[in-house]
């Protein structure tokens, strides 16, 4: 699987991807031809090499003759659909212009039909976005992967005025994205680059193992005292485990009827939890209670907390996100003699590791052949053993 890492120790925007896919090994004219798909003209795209406190990199320029424009997110979304792009591209371009669209419509306090785009909704802008998305098609990129985001700090001048950084628009996108200042009076990370990344990046934190193929330098406009750039390492995945990010949401319990635990975790599990574990605990003043925690997919964290409030009598939960590894699973069934039974089968860099018979199908055949439940478990492993090594 092809993987792509962005490091953005200095921050990310739409040109600084486009600069480092080119170096990456992406043709300029390739990208000028999928541009051509979009039905605008009177523009003009140049990259030129050049240096950022001694690091090269490949610096993006589009040059368009276009004023006084602004476009709301309709204008956006008809002209991305009334592109030649291929259907997934235009889903993904949609997507990104989608997150935007929706930090302006909540910042501003306005529908999101009504919402202009000023810098966003300009020509060179949708080129970056648009021309992003297809950097990573004629890449052939499977999966992105980001380190955590740098945020600058201060000032900056808009349409609107002057307002704070991070821009308002960018910090609500980047809701649920790790993020640390670097103390840097700058725009590290531009609406733009935080969408894209928002939209593409399966999980946000440390480089994942793989076989470097090329590695491409982005350059920004700024010149600061780290080199404005952007690093995009470019491989080949080598591990077969899957990476994704968890929030861990926790509350300590010493006032609830120990009997509805059952039935909590039950719900939290309805809800799309994907674990839900108690823990005995010493309380203050010597109280026993328990932490109730929950591990949660993105998405799934108000519907989790909804119910930790509703059932328990919790006034506050703690979240924390976790990055976690897994092995590749996948799910089979087995015959026995006791009957059919499902397992999971774990696989670590393509060899099965782990297995695991199906609770349930193995619950029901003991009860139907009347024999210890650890008989049945060991038939479903020996018969899965078998199968994955046939």
């Amino acid at each position: 699987m092809k993987i792509a890492y962005f490091d953005c120790f200095s921050g990310i925007s739409g040109d600084m991807v486009l600069g480092a896919f080119l170096d990456a090994g992406l043709e300029l004219e390739s990208l000028k031809k999928e541009l051509k798909k979009l039905p605008l003209k009177n523009y003009q795209i140049q990259a030129e090499a050049v240096q950022k406190v001694g690091i090269g990199a490949i610096k993006v320029d589009i040059q368009a003759e276009e004023k006084g424009v602004v476009r709301t997110w309709t204008n956006v979304r008809n002209l991305i659909e009334d592109s030649k792009l291929s259907a997934h591209q235009k889903k993904k371009c949609t997507e990104v212009f989608l997150k935007i669209a929706s930090a302006e419509a909540k910042i501003h306090r306005r529908d999101i039909d009504q919402v202009h785009f000023h810098e966003i909704g300009a020509m060179d802008s949708i080129l970056d976005i648009v021309g992003a998305v297809v950097g990573l098609s004629l890449l052939n990129i499977d999966a992105v992967y980001s380190s955590s985001l740098p945020t600058g700090m201060g000032c900056k001048k808009t349409e609107h005025g002057m307002i704070p950084l991070p821009a308002p628009a960018t910090l609500e996108i980047l809701k649920d994205v790790p993020l640390y200042s670097r103390g840097i009076t700058a725009e590290l990370v531009t609406p733009t680059g935080a969408a894209i990344i928002k939209t593409f990046a399966k999980s946000f934190g440390e480089m994942p193992p793989m076989k470097l193929t090329s590695i491409g330098y982005g350059a920004g406009w700024q010149d600061l005292d780290i080199p404005n750039v952007l690093r995009v390492a470019i491989g080949e995945s080598l591990s077969t485990e899957e990476y994704d990010e968890k929030s861990v949401i926790e509350t300590n319990i010493d006032d609830s009827n120990p009997e509805f635990s059952a039935y909590i975790m039950d719900k939290l599990l309805e809800v799309g939890a994907a674990d839900v574990w108690l823990t005995p605990i010493y309380m203050k003043k010597s109280r026993l209670g328990l932490k109730l925690s929950v591990l949660s997919p993105k998405g799934a964290e108000d519907r989790v907390m909804k119910v930790l409030f509703e059932e328990t009598n919790t006034l506050g939960v703690r979240i924390s996100r976790q990055f976690r590894r897994t092995v590749i699973r996948k799910e089979i069934e087995v015959k026995t003699k006791f009957g059919k039974a499902k397992a999971k089968i774990g696989f670590l860099e393509g060899r099965a590791v782990t297995i695991s018979p199906e609770y349930e199908d193995c619950a029901k055949l003991a009860k139907d052949a009347d024999v210890p439940i650890k008989t049945i478990y060991e038939a479903v492993k020996k018969a899965a053993e078998k199968e994955i090594t046939s």
